[in-house]
């Protein structure tokens, strides 16, 4: 027989962005809402029978029950679709916690809760689904390991799926939480294991992927959210795995040095070139280099002001960017007098102390040039 399903993992509903305004938070969140809705399209699209949601439905346990509801009824329209959700890190099962509050109150039709480690008959028997769901945030033990002891009748195809890491993220050893053996599909006679926690993309072989989230939510997890289309022919069969994209919003990290107001200029123009709709863009840009008091207000208006409007949100690291006061910049502060004598002495404990005392110079001076930049009606 031939199965087809969709992989996917870490929705996080629920998930809090501190680092933006409330505003945009509500963008991100309902984002992650709207990935559960093109699933279910994707699903229809690609005639598949089952979509397996391999752990962090949610992103923490204590949620309104309008979150706790919200991804279910998007996942009611699509009734011709078996939804399978299991508890991850973030939402693992304890007694009288959400998943049982789900439960008790009851799940759509097409919704299925996967809280033990036990394997689910599907299509008739022909398919067993294996989950390893988790029961605390960190646990020591490989709880893919009851896989390799369950029996089923010849030619079932097996398909497991588990929340947690594997070696190849850094780590050399297996003394990491929620670890998953990568050799699991081997040792157990799985066609395929669905894996959850990472949320980037990622093949670690033939039988065993990460989906990723379907809705990026960090700038180190770059692009746009994706899931993956598996089909199975066999119990024996190579899956046949194609990434899906699902996501809404692409997250971008860059990294640019500027010297002068020409540069400012061109990072401007490369800002705005970045996609069609900026809109559903998240810049993080880490600016480096020195600028002229004058240059780096000039930077503030062009791009820290002015070209930030265009994205859904740009977060600009200035830490590298230190501002370098040219005399006409001085001038431009006083000529003479104590002003000038104060403007004097930052800019020498700008380029003369210590780490600290500079930066700390360096904005103040930068500071006492605005200030007084306005007074003279140089900016409003």
């Amino acid at each position: 027989m031939t199965i087809r399903f969709i992989h996917t993992s870490d929705w996080q509903i629920g998930k809090v962005f501190r680092f933006v305004d409330q505003s945009t938070m509500g963008l991100l969140q309902e984002a992650r809402l709207k990935a559960i809705t093109r699933l279910g399209e994707l699903a229809q699209q690609h005639d598949v029978q089952h979509v397996l949601v391999a752990g962090d439905v949610y992103d923490k346990l204590a949620l309104s029950p309008r979150s706790l509801n919200q991804p279910l009824e998007r996942m009611r329209k699509f009734p011709q679709v078996q939804w399978h959700l299991m508890p991850g890190n973030h939402d693992y099962y304890q007694p009288n916690g959400l998943w049982d509050q789900l439960l008790h109150k009851g799940l759509p039709e097409n919704v299925r809760v996967h809280v033990k480690p036990e394997p689910d008959s599907l299509e008739d028997g022909r398919v067993v689904l294996l989950p390893a769901p988790l029961h605390h945030r960190r646990q020591l033990n490989d709880l893919t390991a009851y896989m390799d002891d369950v029996e089923v009748d010849e030619g079932v195809i097996r398909i497991g799926m588990a929340h947690g890491s594997v070696r190849g993220f850094g780590r050399d050893d297996r003394n990491v939480t929620n670890y998953i053996a990568p050799d699991r599909p081997e040792r157990a006679g799985l066609s395929y294991l669905a894996l959850g926690d990472w949320h980037g993309q990622m093949k670690l072989n033939d039988r065993c992927w990460y989906s990723g989230t379907p809705e990026t939510d960090a700038f180190n997890s770059s692009g746009t959210g994706e899931a993956l289309l598996v089909e199975i022919e066999g119990r024996d069969a190579v899956p046949s795995v194609t990434p899906l994209s699902t996501g809404h919003y692409n997250w971008i990290s860059l990294s640019e040095r500027i010297t002068d107001r020409d540069a400012v200029d061109v990072l401007a123009e490369k800002l705005r070139g970045l996609a069609d709709e900026p809109e559903r863009v998240l810049v993080r840009l880490d600016v480096e280099g020195t600028l002229a008091l004058d240059d780096l207000q000039y930077f503030e208006d062009q791009v820290v002001e002015g070209v930030s409007a265009a994205f859904c949100y740009l977060r600009v690291n200035t830490d590298g960017l230190f501002p370098h006061a040219s005399e006409e910049d001085m001038d431009r502060i006083d000529r003479s007098g104590f002003v000038r004598s104060a403007a004097d002495e930052l800019k020498r404990l700008s380029e003369e102390s210590d780490e600290e005392t500079r930066s700390i110079a360096a904005e103040a001076l930068q500071r006492l040039y605005i200030e007084h930049m306005k007074m003279q009606g140089g900016t409003q």
